[in-house]
């Protein structure tokens, strides 16, 4: 008879795919990961408006969970991370009232410029909240909402972001979990509660702004009914990872800080640049240099700057893989930095938020700015990673400006499907006069598992 396989599974939501990876605690304490799941994820539109296809992805979820079971692992919990701000709304009974939107849908365009147009009251509220404005952020979503659509509010007796709902419709048990609900504008910074007041003075329903718990909570347990769907005769756990996957991937650095002044990179779609920290950091200096304060795994603080990271080179090689001439990020990578273009874009520019056309928006920002336009794919790739390494420079920058010189960050890890870039990782070190160290590239599910094996008293 073979031997139980007893296994965590990450179930980890990106922006543009998804996967279900169970995690083995070798003797020794070594983490094997076995990927059982993986399917694609994309946005939707309906009208004018861009959602996430929720019962899509709670299928694959359990399909992967399903997998798990029948390749004989024994489940012990179930974890669950995202991108974050996006959330879906419950009715009374527990019927989603629509599938979440996304956050690049238009419905928030200009929403912080108009809510906060006095400079000291933008201050104050960061100061409350110690959350970076940006139109994206669930705050202005609601806001849209109700402005919009006030009867979807109306209707709703419950808010949860992403993680929380995948765990809501596994378990029948509602909680937001705190490093998810800290991307959200709505908490107050310093301790892990809702900002009651702003969210009366927005005009906002307290009602639907329920209990926050901590990562490595247990947060129920996948209903009999589900679990025999998935072929599962046990009680299995679903346990709040660091909802935000973030928050799981900097957990997994943390592992391999060996005590180091170590800012992060957690590199995909969205590039998150940041440090870990003891307190939050809300000082006017800090919103200068657009830091914002999110919610870390063991009470801590992840002071970060979203940048928009691989995102830019997704969207061209989406294009060229349609078009069939896309040959493979070996390749491409390779070519780019034989390349000499040296055209600079501005990541963070609105024209490359949600293009048609990535390498056209390239192509006008490039005219518009008077530089040499690309010409071939590794140009495009080129001018696309130079400018990101570039902008990490003005994140260090930012960083170093705003921490006392004893806590500033002496190298960079960074994380995910990024590290793998090695040109990146060269421009980088360049750019910011750091050592850069790269992977894990599993680094959020590595996060993840490691803590619901804490959390099960296995590690």
């Amino acid at each position: 008879m073979s031997e139980t396989r007893n296994a965590c599974l990450a179930v980890d939501f990106g922006a543009g795919s998804g996967r279900v990876i169970a995690g083995e605690q070798l003797p020794g304490g070594e983490l094997r990961l076995t990927e059982v799941h993986r399917f694609g994820n994309r946005q939707v539109r309906l009208g004018d408006s861009l959602y996430w296809d929720f019962p899509a992805l709670f299928a694959e979820m359990t399909e992967g969970i399903a997998k798990a079971a029948a390749q004989g692992f024994h489940i012990l919990s179930v974890g669950i991370d995202t991108w974050g701000v996006d959330f879906g709304l419950l009715t009374r009974g527990g019927r989603l009232l629509s599938n979440p939107l996304c956050y690049r849908d238009s419905h928030t365009a200009g929403l912080p410029e108009q809510l906060w147009s006095d400079s000291d009251e933008v201050l104050a509220h960061f100061a409350e909240c110690g959350i970076y404005p940006i139109a994206i952020n669930s705050l202005y979503q609601l806001v849209a909402l109700k402005e919009r659509e006030p009867e979807m509010l109306d209707c709703a007796d419950t808010l949860l972001f992403m993680p929380d709902l995948f765990a809501y419709f596994l378990t029948g048990e509602k909680s937001c979990e705190r490093t998810i609900a800290s991307t959200s504008e709505l908490l107050l910074a310093d301790r892990p509660e809702w900002n009651r007041g702003l969210i009366a003075r927005l005009g906002l329903p307290e009602r639907i702004f329920g209990k926050i718990v901590e990562p490595g909570t247990v947060k129920g347990y996948i209903l009999p009914d589900v679990a025999s769907r998935l072929g599962i005769d046990y009680e299995v756990p679903v346990i709040a990872a660091g909802g935000h996957d973030t928050a799981c991937a900097v957990y997994a650095s943390r592992l391999q800080s060996d005590g180091a002044r170590q800012a992060f990179i957690s590199s995909g779609t969205w590039s998150l640049f940041g440090m870990e920290i003891p307190q939050p950091v809300c000082t006017p200096a800090a919103y200068d240099s657009a830091y914002t304060n999110e919610g870390a795994v063991g009470g801590t603080i992840r002071i970060l700057q979203n940048i928009p990271g691989m995102w830019i080179l997704q969207q061209l090689v989406a294009k060229w893989t349609a078009q069939g001439t896309f040959e493979g990020y070996d390749k491409l990578i390779a070519e780019a930095e034989a390349e000499s273009i040296d055209s600079l874009i501005d990541v963070d520019d609105p024209a490359f938020v949600a293009p048609a056309d990535m390498s056209a928006a390239i192509d006008d920002y490039c005219r518009n700015h008077s530089l040499a336009v690309p010409a071939t794919p590794a140009e495009y790739a080129r001018v696309a990673i130079r400018s990101l390494a570039r902008r990490y420079g003005r994140a260090i920058d930012g960083l170093n400006a705003i921490l006392p010189a004893d806590e500033r960050p002496t190298r960079i890890n960074i994380v995910g499907g990024g590290s793998r870039n090695a040109f990146l990782n060269r421009l980088t070190a360049e750019a910011t006069g750091l050592e850069v160290l790269a992977g894990p590239v599993e680094a959020t599910a590595i996060g993840s598992i490691a803590l619901q094996f804490r959390t099960l008293g296995l590690a």
